[in-house]
């Protein structure tokens, strides 16, 4: 069982969200507004799923405002007409986006691969000259400095880093990172790898190689 936020001002949309995750066991939490939202102690939720265009405070400024302080999973809600501006949000520290009209399988699966990758345990940590990855504490260093990553771009990072010099497509690491099968979601790879890159390239690093038609590798 995990507890879960979900922000919407759609009512019918929240009402759904805890009607289908509340059968697998899970403790859902719905209000309809960020504002509302930054109310409560956040620290308390395993994952949070958020709408993106919301009155008042939308879903992009909330998840600014508190993915410094939380460590949890946070999923935008979207409609297809906002799935351009979810992927450019990722960058603003979400992990995923699902679409509106969105399936209770997809949910569920969406739902329970990151509360998954939540729950592994890493006992090691690994070390590619100035970088350093600590498996355990989920972050990564270079020369000391810690690069802050958000939570996926973490993960595709560790990934690639596990298997030095082996080429990944971007459907190869959403399957092994965050365990479900979603090609059509296998944009938001290159969106976290970009944002990664960039946050890397600024500390001096650039260990993720593009390999054009094919995908991507970690090369130290």
């Amino acid at each position: 069982m995990a507890r879960i936020l979900a922000i919407d001002d759609e009512p019918t949309i929240l009402s759904l969200l805890a009607t289908i995750l509340k059968k697998d066991g899970h403790e859902v939490t719905a209000v309809e507004s960020a504002d509302r939202a930054l109310e409560l102690n956040l620290s308390r939720f395993d994952l949070i799923l958020c709408d993106v265009m919301m009155p008042g405070t939308d879903g992009f400024a909330f998840v600014s405002v508190v993915r410094d302080r939380l460590d949890c999973p946070i999923v935008f809600l979207t409609a297809k007409s906002e799935e351009n501006d979810a992927v450019t949000g990722l960058s603003v520290g979400a992990d995923d986006y699902i679409r509106k009209p969105f399936g209770a399988a997809e949910l569920r699966a969406k739902v329970s691969a990151h509360l998954r990758r939540e729950r592994r345990e890493h006992h090691a940590a690994l070390s590619f000259g100035d970088i350093r990855i600590d498996l355990a504490a989920k972050q990564v260093f270079v020369r000391g400095e810690l690069v802050k990553l958000t939570k996926s771009e973490y993960e595709i990072c560790a990934h690639l880093a596990k298997h030095p010099g082996q080429v990944f497509s971007k459907a190869q690491i959403l399957q092994s990172v965050a365990g479900w099968d979603a090609r059509s979601d296998a944009s938001t790879v290159a969106v976290h790898i970009g944002n990664a890159r960039s946050k890397l390239k600024d500390v001096g690093v650039s260990p993720i190689e593009t390999v054009w038609g094919i995908g991507y590798k970690w090369i130290g």
